[in-house]
This record gives structure tokens, C-alpha cells and sequence, in this order.
């Protein structure tokens, strides 16, 4: 009876009575809602985890000599005999985790390309910062001191990853320049990554026109990307840019979510837009550029990783880019584990099954995942 006076006497005085249990219930839902996202955000962060430990630990128990997986785990931990040891550390272990860092920093600097360009489009290869490695290094053969059987010795290939790496941040300087003296939008740097890309191919192609057979067969070579030529010392240095890049973004990470609703808001909120894509672009140039020195052009994986955990997990950077540094190893190890079996005794390069598998499933991702972007 108290309830229908109010409303025949007031219904303003009815409707405001009923505000209060209308704003719990919205926290209520938005609080449920948190709850659901952190669950799936850990459980996609644990599968991923785990796949990734389970397919290292079959790539380095699959091979010509197969290891079985007790084996590995003692080898790891110092056991077993001198040649399971001598397989797991010196051969099998460091191409593993040459393939775990060079598919997590390619997968990084995808997403944070991505990210800052707020492009769907934007990776190392569209930007043309891998044909530019390649560029560099066939210019590296071409000149002679390529190889270790050049006049330079053994230091003629560490002289390619430099030239490599030179090039890649030519090209990485061409976009800076755009993004800070051109102010060019997002399609535009996306636009001239593509016509960068063709016109250092160009160049290769013209190289590779005029060199001997051996230099044309080093330089395809190159360019196939095989995470086997990666050492120790690589590795190490690989994964040193690799975790500083991953740091940086992630301590950058409210600023990237920002950006995501827009320039305009961005710079309401303070963020320094221009600035920050200066610099992310920067940073995830220079983890390319690292990355691919050392193993050679690897295609889709920038690409694809952070597509397939945007569709996971959402675009919360903070959630975004770790898990996408798990899921590019992942997908990098699986796919040299391939690479490797599919044809044994041929190992073929990983840049070639990337490129086959990559294609189709980024075709899928386009079709079925928009509303992700």
C-alpha cells in the first residue's frame, strides 16, 4: 500500500526510490562482467603457456635422432647420457628458443604496430622494414664479405646481420620521418610501407640479377628465415631487446588504451599522441629489425598472434601484449617443429610454412573478426 501511495501521490518520488537499486544492479553487472574478463584473460594466458611449454618440449624431443621426452626433461636438468646432452644443448635447445623469442618480439611489435597505427594491417612485413633487411643483406653478399669463406672469415656472416639490421632501420628512419615532421596518418605510413617494401625488393631483385649463382643462392636463402642459425649469443641478445620492448610497452600501456578511443580524446586525457607513436613505432622497429637480422624474414606471425588473442582476450594492451608474446612463440616453435618433420629428412625453412599456413588463416581472422577493430 506504501508503494502505490507513492506512486499515485508522486511519481518522480516513485521513480527516484527505485534509483538506488537500479545503480547497484549496474555495479553489480559491471563488477560480473570484470570477473568474467579476468577468468578468461588467465585461462587464455594458461593454455597459451602451456602449449607453449608442450610444443618446446616436443621440438626438442623431435628430430632425426628422436629424444624421447624423459630423456629431454633429464638432459635439461643435466642427466642422461653425453649424446642426449650433447642434442638437447648444442643443437635442439638454442633453436627453440630462438624460435620461442623471435616469434614473441615479431608478435609484439605486430601488436604494438597495430596499436599505434590503428591499423589492422600494420606489421613488420606491411611496413616494409623486412624487405629492407633483406636488402641489406643481399647487398652484404653481393659486396663479398657475406660469408665466412670471404676475405673477413668467420666474421664475413655477423657483417650480413649488421647490414640487415642497417637497412631494416633505413626503412624504420622513412616512417619516423613521416610520423614526425609529415604528421601522416595511419593509412599513409601503411600506404608508403607498402611502396617502401617494393622498392627495396626491387633492389634485390636487381642484385640478385646481376650476382653469380652462389650469391643469388645465398641470398634466397637468407630471406627464406631458418630460427636454426641462431646461436647462443643470438638468442641472448635477441631476448634482451626483446623483454626491454615488452617492458617498455607494457609501462606504456594505459597511454596505448587511450589512444584507442581516439586522437582527440587521447589528448584530452594529457597523452602526448604524436610523441608516443614516435617512440612505440620506434621501439617495435628496433625488436623487428633485432629479430630478423638473426633468423631472416619470417612473415605472418607479427600478423596473425595479435589478431588471434584479440579476439581472446579483447584489446586491453596490459593483457594484449604479453599473451600475444606467448602465443607468437608459440605459433613460431610449432611451425619450425613442422618445418622440420613435414619432409624429414629435408628441413624446410620456417618463413616458407609460415607463409603458407599464416595466409589462409589471416584470410579467416579478416572475415570472421572485424568487430575486433
Amino acid at each position: 500500500m506504501a508503494s502505490e501511495t507513492v506512486r499515485d501521490g508522486d511519481p518522480g518520488q516513485y521513480r527516484r526510490s527505485e534509483e538506488p537499486a537500479r545503480r547497484q544492479t549496474g555495479r553489480e553487472t559491471v563488477r560480473e562482467n570484470r570477473t568474467q574478463t579476468t577468468r578468461r584473460v588467465y585461462a587464455v594466458a594458461s593454455g597459451s603457456t602451456l602449449v607453449l611449454l608442450l610444443a618446446s618440449l616436443a621440438a626438442i624431443a623431435i628430430g632425426s635422432v628422436h629424444v624421447p621426452l624423459a630423456d629431454v626433461v633429464a638432459a635439461l636438468a643435466g642427466g642422461g647420457t653425453p649424446t642426449q646432452r650433447a642434442i638437447v644443448w648444442n643443437l635442439r635447445l638454442p633453436r627453440v628458443l630462438g624460435a620461442v623469442v623471435a616469434g614473441a618480439g615479431l608478435a609484439v611489435a605486430g601488436a604494438a604496430m597495430q596499436t599505434v597505427l590503428r591499423n589492422p594491417l600494420g606489421a613488420p612485413y606491411t611496413l616494409g622494414i623486412s624487405q629492407a633487411a633483406a636488402f641489406g643483406a643481399a647487398v652484404a653478399v653481393v659486396l663479398g664479405f657475406g660469408s665466412a669463406a670471404s676475405e673477413l672469415g668467420s666474421i664475413g656472416p655477423y657483417l650480413t646481420t649488421v647490414a640487415a639490421f642497417l637497412a631494416a632501420m633505413v626503412s624504420t628512419g622513412l616512417i619516423l620521418v613521416l610520423v614526425t615532421y609529415r604528421q601522416a596518418t595511419p593509412e599513409t605510413l601503411i600506404l608508403t610501407g607498402v611502396a617502401v617494401g617494393s622498392l627495396f625488393t626491387a633492389g634485390m631483385t636487381l642484385l640478385q640479377y646481376f650476382a653469380s649463382d652462389t650469391e643469388v643462392a645465398a641470398i634466397v636463402y637468407w630471406t627464406f628465415g631458418d630460427v636454426g642459425r641462431a646461436g647462443w649469443m643470438h638468442v641472448a641478445l635477441m631476448t634482451a631487446v626483446v623483454a626491454a620492448g615488452l617492458a617498455y610497452f607494457l609501462v606504456n600501456a594505459w597511454n596505448y588504451d587511450v589512444m584507442d578511443a581516439g586522437t582527440a580524446t587521447a589528448k584530452s586525457l594529457g597523452v602526448p599522441v604524436e610523441s608516443l607513436r614516435v617512440r612505440g613505432m620506434a621501439v617495435a622497429s628496433l625488436v623487428t629489425a633485432i629479430v630478423i637480422s638473426f633468423v631472416g624474414i619470417i612473415g605472418f606471425v607479427g600478423l596473425v598472434a595479435p589478431h588471434v588473442v584479440r579476439m581472446l582476450v579483447g584489446g586491453t594492451e596490459r593483457h594484449l601484449l604479453p599473451i600475444t608474446a606467448v602465443v607468437g612463440g608459440a605459433l613460431l616453435v610449432a611451425a619450425d617443429t613442422l618445418a622440420r618433420t613435414v619432409l624429414a629428412p629435408v628441413v624446410l625453412p620456417v618463413g616458407i610454412l609460415t607463409s603458407f599456413l599464416g595466409a589462409p588463416l589471416f584470410i579467416y581472422l579478416v572475415i570472421n573478426g572485424r568487430e575486433y577493430w
